[in-house]
């Protein structure tokens, strides 16, 4: 089973940085979705796809994938890019 480890970012619609230290392991869908055909919403039968499993560290994270046989893809977090400037720069 294929599993993609990730850092969760900052939302950019905070500015608080809480929970941005904890790694995430989702599992990758591993088939299609499908059309219902009475109700024509979509899903699939691959209820691993909901679980978020969040671990304090990255080597928590793959001693837990390797302790359970998954192919881990890490994803890297984008570098932080700070704008600075000062207030009065709004009013020119």
């Amino acid at each position: 089973m294929h599993a993609r480890l990730y850092q969760r970012p900052k939302p950019a619609t905070q500015s608080g940085r809480a929970h941005t230290g904890e790694w995430l392991l989702e599992f990758e869908r591993d088939d299609r979705m499908r059309a219902d055909p009475l109700t024509g919403w979509t899903g699939s039968g691959f209820t691993a796809g909901q679980v978020q499993l969040r671990f304090a560290s990255q080597d928590a994270a793959l001693a837990y994938a390797k302790a359970n046989g998954l192919e881990v893809e890490i994803l890297p977090l984008g570098p932080r890019r700070l704008k600075i400037q000062a207030y009065a720069d709004n009013f020119r």
